[in-house]
């Protein structure tokens, strides 16, 4: 159990940054989605939040490597 713990504690960082990387482009790709519709500026504003949605997470998870 013990060994089960240390993996557990050691994997955190990396679950964090793929939950950041996830999390970014679903609330960033949706909130640009919601913005298109508003604005009738279609598909601009979506891609543009999907993109920094990406560049967010991948900037997470290098991070959570570095830190290591």
């Amino acid at each position: 159990m013990r060994a089960f713990q240390e993996n557990m504690q050691r994997a955190g960082p990396a679950a964090t940054a793929s939950y950041t990387l996830i999390g970014g482009i679903v609330l960033l790709g949706g909130l640009g989605y919601l913005a298109d519709g508003w604005w009738q500026t279609s598909p601009w504003l979506f891609l543009t939040g999907l993109f920094v949605g990406i560049v967010v997470g991948f900037y997470s998870i290098v991070m959570s490597t570095i830190r290591r």
